[in-house]
């Protein structure tokens, strides 16, 4: 507890030599996922640990949508994006945009296509298409955005490259939009300085992780939790994604810990990123 506690002091030390010359200058941004076990336990006691380690925005909701906001507002905490279900995308679409609202929400984004287990195919990706640009239409008739936060099965080849290719040319701009996950980039074996270069206003949300080094890489979107490490430590690039995402426009970066240590990995990846320079 001790070690934890002085990592947290340490994050908050090191916001008084965050300056523009930083790499790192958008407002810090964690995933509710992130503290997954202990929000169930007390909601109020985790947006307490999310202010005190310097996160000024949180990607996510818990507990009732006009409580969870109160709770973050009480902190100095907004909630510019929110996630969704496939099904209540395409099912209850009101509902999604009613919790978005009251969250004050900017951005809603869903994670998941299902797919069968036999991998992800060109059928699933047409049927994606087709609720994405539905969904997506409506939201903005809305005032809100809607992101496919892609998850690194959409990799497998298809005509010239691949299905999340597929997925970004048939989807309407002026209605879709999409959120990139570093590591689920990474594992699926997408290159994501690359991605940020060729779809560039596509995407605009990023999930930053990293992939603890050497890890075997599948098309499957899962690998164990213990193999999402501290910023910095693992294979992916992160100064050379945060500067293709600075120039693209990305504004909103959450920090997402899968691990089963989150109290000691999350103050070092922020440690991390304040420490990266321009």
């Amino acid at each position: 507890m001790r070690k934890s506690t002085a990592l947290f002091l340490l994050t908050v030390f090191s916001l008084s030599s965050y300056s523009q010359k930083s790499l790192y200058t958008a407002p810090l941004g964690v995933q509710a996922y992130t503290f997954r076990k202990s929000f169930p336990i007390d909601v109020t006691k985790t947006l307490d640990t999310i202010k005190m380690m310097g996160f000024t925005e949180i990607e996510g909701g818990e507990k009732s949508p006009q409580e969870f906001r109160k709770l973050c507002d009480e902190r100095g905490i907004s909630i510019p994006s929110t996630g969704c279900g496939y099904d209540d995308l395409i099912k209850n679409p009101d509902s999604v945009v009613y919790r978005a609202k009251i969250l004050g929400a900017k951005y809603v984004m869903c994670a998941w296509i299902p797919h069968d287990k036999s991998g992800f195919t060109i059928e699933n990706a047409k049927k994606a298409v087709e609720d994405f640009n539905k969904a997506g239409k409506y939201f903005k008739e809305n005032g809100l955005t809607f992101c496919y936060h892609a998850h690194g099965y959409e990799f497998q080849p298809y005509e010239d490259g691949t299905l999340l290719d597929y997925l970004f040319k048939n989807t309407n701009p002026e209605y879709v939009s999409f959120e990139m996950d570093i590591l689920w980039i990474q594992f699926g074996g997408g290159d994501p300085v690359a991605l940020l270069k060729k779809y560039g206003k596509r995407w605009k949300l990023m999930h930053l992780k990293d992939l603890r080094k050497g890890v075997t890489k599948d098309l499957t979107g899962g690998t164990s939790q213990e193999n999402d490490v501290v910023l910095g430590t693992g294979e992916i690039n992160i100064p050379g994604i945060l500067r293709e995402a600075k120039k693209i426009g990305i504004k909103h970066f959450f920090i997402e810990d899968e691990s089963n240590n989150v109290i000691g990995q999350v103050p070092q990846s922020i440690l991390y990123l304040r420490s990266l320079k321009e």
